[in-house]
């Protein structure tokens, strides 16, 4: 194996989905702008929109997420062709 290829900054971080607020703590090199504190220990936090715990194709519950009427955007404009 080459010396030097994988980065030496693997640290424990905590991703959390905002949708549900569920936690998970991993090994990553991302960076974390903020920290936040769990069972007396401080971690980078990367918050994300959506994981496993609320993904449709995982929890199996269709749940619509929309940001500034994008869908409704959609809808209007293509929903509509197959009713005639």
């Amino acid at each position: 194996m080459k010396k030097e290829l994988h980065p030496e900054n693997y640290r424990p971080v905590v991703f959390k989905d905002m949708s549900n607020d569920d936690v998970f703590i991993t090994r990553s090199t991302i960076n974390a702008k903020e920290t936040i504190e769990i069972d007396g220990v401080t971690y980078p936090l990367v918050k994300v929109e959506i994981s496993n715990t609320s993904h449709p194709f995982y929890t199996g519950k269709s749940k619509l997420v929309d940001t500034a009427g994008r869908v409704d955007k959609f809808m209007t404009r293509y929903g509509n062709r197959n009713k005639k």
